[in-house]
């Protein structure tokens, strides 16, 4: 017999992932609507993120308001050193030259990480109840409750941020078309560097939340694959789609767990997001949202 109240305890806790889900695919729209390449390693600056945050609770013994403003202030020069000392050299390469870095930066944060901050998984405490929080029939973790809002709060700021203010829409300027933004005197390059340091940003809270809810290890990278079909469904182009497609994989991804997992022992959760995805790309490939692009050759 269909279980109308666990569908909806599924479906409530798919949305509070499926808005972290979204909090982390919007660093690679901020990239990709910039400059055209997806960043690759941008599972692994969330784990540096943690690491951070980590680093300053644990070894320095900061307290918590001030270890996370270290956190995002930290990941923004990381985001702006990355642009100017890596990737602005590749200006007017081949595209596949700037995807090419990021997956080799991955690659090298993935390595470095243990060396400096160990091997194992270390708690990201937040300063915030254990118990569940109840609303009616549903017991919602705290943690992901905070972490929805978190992410739902600066999905928000973003989508006003490139829809009214000047820098936002200069920044769609430069994704649109970076050779007439120069003719128009926008300076491409400061933009390239402000949607990196924005991707920065996006880290460092991604950190903090998915930190919070899995611990902070070399694994923690891990969530910016998970998060890869959340942005080919929406749109890479697209803030409302990682919005949306975020909810799609969420929601989804508790769904196979709670009715599929059962039936066949397990592990369903992990690849649904994937049939998604490509089934997505052989219907749409440029995602729900997209901008539908045709180039003649």
């Amino acid at each position: 017999m269909f279980d109308w109240g666990f569908t909806l305890a599924l479906v409530t806790n798919g949305v509070l992932i499926g808005l972290m889900y979204s909090l982390i695919a919007l660093g690679f729209v901020l990239v990709y609507k910039a400059t055209d390449a997806i960043n690759f390693a941008q599972g692994e600056f969330v784990m540096l993120a943690g690491f951070i945050i980590t680093g300053m609770l644990l070894l320095a013994g900061a307290p918590f308001w001030l270890s996370v403003p270290v956190a995002v202030l930290g990941m923004v020069a990381f985001g702006f050193g990355l642009e100017r000392v890596v990737l602005r050299p590749l200006i007017g390469r081949p595209i596949i030259a700037v995807i090419m870095a990021t997956i080799g930066l991955a690659t090298v944060l993935r390595g470095a990480a243990p060396l400096f901050f160990g091997a194992e998984t270390q708690a990201l405490p937040l300063p915030i109840p254990d118990e569940p929080i109840v609303l009616g029939p549903f017991s919602l973790p705290p943690g992901q409750v905070v972490g929805a809002l978190l992410s739902l709060g600066f999905l928000a700021a973003f989508s006003w941020f490139f829809l009214k203010s000047r820098m936002g829409v200069a920044m769609r300027a430069v994704a649109d078309n970076q050779q007439v933004a120069m003719a128009m005197g926008i300076n491409v390059e400061r933009y390239f560097a402000i949607a990196w340091g924005m991707a920065g940003i996006v880290a460092a809270l991604g950190g903090l939340a998915w930190g919070a809810l899995l611990g902070v290890d070399v694994h923690l990278a891990l969530v910016g694959l998970k998060v890869f079909p959340v942005v080919i469904l929406g749109g890479l182009d697209s803030v409302l789609g990682a919005i949306v497609g975020g909810l799609i994989v969420g929601i989804v991804e508790n769904l196979a767990a709670g009715y599929l997992d059962p039936l066949v022992g397990g592990g369903t959760k992990d690849f649904a997001p994937y049939v998604l995805m490509i089934l997505m790309l052989m219907i749409r490939p440029y995602g729900i949202f997209g901008k539908r692009r045709i180039e003649r050759v």
